[in-house]
């Protein structure tokens, strides 16, 4: 099945094995898996939790959007301008560029179009239909960030992208030229030529695989993508690590932190976030607004659909923090974020309004102890 990719071999597995990453047949986490960021005594749910769950797992109507093209015929006034446009997919209009994170327009999170999470809400522009981009963004190769039809489409376009080591194999076997294709370590920076961008790829927690036997075989990333005048966090999928305070030290800070608040659950603490620990984790990288990303479009946890937002919302009221919740493809500007507007909520109705019941916050030690190797 072509939509699962490709391994690594020749030069780049080598690149990839020289990686202090790398550990025997895969990449590791810098720190071990942390059970005080999880919920042990829950039970993780099975296939059969996802495949006939019930509650609210996706909206009972479309959600509010809007078409973007309008706004993004103008330049941004402040220079630097993101729109959401469902899950992970966030277009980045940074000094006059355009970068394209984690792009997803296909109709499932699956290797099939016969199975697997299917999206709710659709993408609010087709991507023929996208101006011009400078660059793509890939964090790692899970098929809710990395999309087979939609990087087919944009290797027609000769775009270049920017990901993690080993994910440029999947990207190749896509159609995407080599020499379009720049894949980095954690801390290594890639500069767009003559444009005065770059984008750093630094740590996250998490794993990767698009298949039954290549977990880890690629790296995960989060990355930082900077212009002179700006300077953007983009999460990927990641759970609470210290390693945001070391990439606020050596990368900041930001103008806009887009963070996963989604598909969490208590036994998944130590690779997803949710709305808690991102708060957490904004704190850590020492502030900036925050847009929230990975939620809206998949049901791809036990939760109702909205009780991200609705969480997020509430907790981050009481802390003070800059959110910027714009609806699906709605441009905002970081430095003009607005009061948020809950306008999920007229989607259901019947749903609930107050925040719902979450993990508790759990502060991250100062520091942790564990090595590399």
């Amino acid at each position: 099945m072509k939509s699962l990719g490709a391994k690594a071999h020749g030069l780049r597995l080598e690149r990839m094995k020289a990686s202090p990453l790398w550990a025997g047949e895969g990449f590791r986490n810098i720190h071990p898996i942390t059970p005080g960021l999880r919920n042990l005594s829950e039970g993780k749910p099975s296939l059969s939790d996802f495949l006939c769950g019930g509650g609210r797992r996706s909206p009972s109507g479309p959600l509010p959007s809007m078409h973007p093209a309008e706004t993004w015929s103008r330049p941004s006034a402040t220079g630097l301008r993101a729109t959401w446009l469902g899950h992970s997919t966030v277009l980045i209009e940074i000094d006059g560029l355009r970068v394209l994170t984690d792009p997803v327009w296909g109709p499932r999170a699956s290797p099939t179009r016969l199975a697997g999470p299917k999206r709710f809400q659709p993408v609010p522009i087709a991507l023929a239909a996208m101006p011009p981009i400078d660059l793509v963004v890939v964090s790692h190769d899970h098929y809710d960030h990395l999309d087979y039809p939609t990087v087919r489409e944009l290797a027609r376009m000769d775009v270049p992208f920017v990901t993690s080591l080993g994910v440029g194999a999947h990207l190749e076997a896509f159609g995407v030229r080599p020499e379009r294709i720049t894949e980095l370590d954690w801390w290594q920076t890639h500069t767009l030529p003559n444009a005065g961008l770059s984008v750093t790829a630094a740590p996250s927690q998490h794993f990767s695989g698009r298949g039954l036997k290549d977990r880890n075989a690629t790296l995960w990333s989060s990355m930082v993508i900077r212009s002179p005048r700006h300077s953007v966090f983009f999460s990927g999928d990641t759970g609470l690590t210290s390693e945001y305070a070391t990439i606020a030290e050596r990368l900041g800070p930001f103008d806009l932190v887009m963070l996963e608040v989604g598909a969490f659950h208590p036994s998944w603490g130590d690779i997803h976030l949710g709305p808690a620990h991102a708060l957490e984790a904004h704190a850590l990288l020492g502030g900036g607004t925050f847009l929230p990303v990975h939620w809206g479009t998949f049901a791809l946890a036990m939760h109702d659909w909205d009780q991200p937002a609705e969480a997020l919302l509430a907790m981050a009221s009481a802390r003070g923090v800059q959110l910027s919740m714009p609806r699906l493809g709605e441009p905002v500007e970081p430095a003009h974020a607005d009061k948020v507007v809950p306008w999920w909520r007229g989607v259901d109705p019947a749903g609930p309004v107050a925040a719902p019941a979450e993990e508790p916050v759990l502060t991250m030690p100062k520091s942790m102890p564990w090595p590399i190797d």
